[in-house]
């Protein structure tokens, strides 16, 4: 199960959502926050995201816990990996989606991760947490490889708050043959096993070669109809 939140994350309107994915685990929720996307923003607001992360996930009745995984030593710290590996929901919060991608890339905290989500355990990202998650990572002057657990989509949270005109931008920088995932604020866009499903306040676009589609909260995705032919969900 994967999750990817436009914006949001720690926050009260998130919970239903939030609730809705803890309720998909067969045990009690074992939840790991990890804070990545933000190791280069200071002590100060790792604290905050991660004592947020706790506090919150704590009072939804989930087992939580913060890893200080903010660089790529960290980020093979053994007694980290194994916490991760214990858990069966990894929250990336967000920041800077290129350092989260670099910082992670080829460790053994992000093989951790990729073993929570094999094992049918959820893994979550909001907005720098989620473009990661995609084929590549909207930068400048080039873009950015990202993890790919999402073939030929690019995702693009904070979509509600994007000038129309930027977003015009971005489809035409995107490759024939890949698919805008556009993710709106306080929303998740939630992959399961055979079927995707939009949750929250707001709205998920997807735009490709095929056509651009919206949908609402509770709307089921089937595949292949809505996603380009070329993803492997």
């Amino acid at each position: 199960m994967l999750a990817l939140v436009g914006s949001g994350e720690y926050l009260p309107p998130m919970k239903e959502v939030d609730r809705y994915l803890l309720d998909l685990l067969p045990d009690q929720p074992r939840l790991v926050c990890l804070a990545t996307a933000a190791g280069q923003e200071g002590e100060q607001r790792l604290s905050y995201w991660n004592n947020l992360g706790v506090s919150y996930f704590s009072e939804l009745g989930a087992e939580a816990t913060a890893l200080p995984v903010i660089d790529r030593i960290s980020a093979s710290n053994d007694d980290f990996i194994e916490k991760i590996r214990q858990a069966n929901f990894v929250y990336l919060s967000g920041g800077n989606p290129v350092y989260l991608f670099n910082t992670l890339q080829g460790t053994p905290a992000w093989q951790a991760i990729l073993d929570v989500h094999q094992n049918g355990g959820v893994v979550a990202g909001c907005s720098a947490g989620a473009m990661v998650m995609g084929d590549l990572i909207p930068a400048l002057p080039r873009w950015k490889t990202a993890f790919n657990l999402l073939p030929g989509m690019v995702v693009i949270p904070h979509f509600d708050e994007i000038s129309p005109a930027l977003v015009w931008v971005v489809r035409l920088l995107i490759r024939r043959d890949k698919t805008l995932l556009g993710i709106e604020g306080n929303t998740a866009f939630i992959v399961l096993r055979d079927v995707c499903e939009v949750r929250g306040k707001g709205s998920v676009t997807l735009w490709n070669r095929l056509g651009k589609r919206r949908f609402q909260h509770g709307q089921i995705i089937e595949r292949p109809e809505a996603l380009p032919r070329t993803a492997r969900l």
